[in-house]
C-alpha cells in the first residue's frame, strides 16, 4: 500500500496536471451525488449522470483549468496585490464565460442532446450562472493567486469547486421552456424535476 502511495505521490509531482484530473474525477461526481440526494431528494442515485460529471471534470475541466492557470501565470507573472487583482479580473472576464459555456454545451452533448438544444440551454442559463459565479470566484481566485503555489492551485480551486459544482449540477437539471417544448423524443432526455426544486426566480422553468 505504501508503495502505491509513493508511486502516486511521485507521479503527481512529475505530472502536476494529474493531481487536478484525479481530484476532479472524484470531486465532480461527488458534488453531483450531493445535489441529487440533498437538493433533488432522489431516492435512487443516477450513477450514469454522476459518471458523466466524473468524465467531464477529469478529462476536460481539469486539463483546461491547468492550462489556463499556467497561461495566466506566464502572461501576468507575480503576486503583488495589483497583479493578483489583474489576474482575477482577467479570469472573470475570459475563463469564467469559457467554463460556463463548456459546461452547458459539453454536458448537454454527453447527455445525448442535440447541439442546438445545448446552445439554447446555455443562452437561458448563462447570465444567472455568471452572476452567481461573480459572487464566488473572484474572492477564491484572489486568495489562490496570492497565497498558493501554482502547482497546488487546481487542488485549492477544487475545494471551492465542490460547492460550486453542487449548484451547477442543480442548474443543469432544471428544465427550461424552450427545451421541454421540443419533440417528444427530445423531452425523454430531460428528467422530470419536482415542483419544489424549481428556481423560477432565476430562470424561466416549466412547473
Amino acid at each position: 500500500m505504501s508503495l502505491v502511495v509513493r508511486f502516486v505521490s511521485s507521479f503527481t509531482r512529475k505530472h502536476p496536471i494529474s493531481r487536478g484530473m484525479l481530484t476532479y474525477a472524484v470531486l465532480w461526481p461527488t458534488s453531483n451525488i450531493t445535489q441529487q440526494l440533498l437538493i433533488q431528494r432522489r431516492e435512487v442515485i443516477d450513477w450514469k449522470e454522476s459518471m458523466r460529471y466524473s468524465f467531464f471534470g477529469a478529462c476536460y475541466v481539469a486539463p483546461t483549468l491547468y492550462g489556463w492557470i499556467r497561461l495566466i501565470g506566464i502572461l501576468v507573472p507575480g503576486n503583488s496585490f495589483r497583479i493578483v487583482l489583474t489576474k482575477t479580473v482577467i479570469d472573470q472576464m475570459i475563463y469564467s464565460p469559457f467554463a460556463i459555456t463548456s459546461f452547458y454545451v459539453g454536458m448537454g452533448l454527453l447527455e445525448g442532446r442535440k447541439f442546438e438544444h445545448s446552445v439554447q440551454e446555455l443562452k437561458e442559463k448563462f447570465l444567472p450562472t455568471y452572476k452567481a459565479g461573480a459572487c464566488v470566484w473572484p474572492v477564491a481566485q484572489m486568495f489562490n493567486f496570492a497565497f498558493v503555489k501554482e502547482r497546488n492551485r487546481i487542488m485549492v480551486i477544487g475545494i471551492v469547486s465542490f460547492f460550486w459544482t453542487v449548484w451547477m449540477s442543480y442548474m443543469k437539471q432544471l428544465q427550461i421552456n424552450s427545451l421541454t417544448k421540443s419533440t417528444p423524443a427530445d423531452r425523454t432526455i430531460l428528467s422530470p424535476i419536482p415542483e419544489g426544486n424549481m428556481l423560477s426566480t432565476t430562470i424561466n422553468c416549466q412547473p
